[in-house]
């Protein structure tokens, strides 16, 4: 079963990029890498990682119930 959740990604100064996804029990599930192309496959690795971990030890690993969509304002 493929679910959704919300990643959010912050590039730093020195242009290495974090990435978190805060509908995972906060502060579980975290990354970063060099590159936002790194941040991502690290975040998906650890996401899957949780996934797995709710699964073994049989807690319910539901849907994301967040709505989210990028809203492009001219200013």
């Amino acid at each position: 079963m493929k679910h959704n959740y919300l990643v959010i990604y912050e590039q730093a100064e020195d242009g290495s990029v974090s990435a978190y996804a805060p509908e995972l029990q906060p502060g579980a599930v975290a990354s970063s890498g060099k590159d936002y192309e790194e941040a991502r496959r690290m975040i998906a690795e650890a996401i899957s990682l949780y996934l797995e971990e709710m699964q073994n030890s049989q807690q319910p690993v539901t849907p994301s119930p967040v709505r989210y969509e990028l809203l492009e304002i001219a200013s």
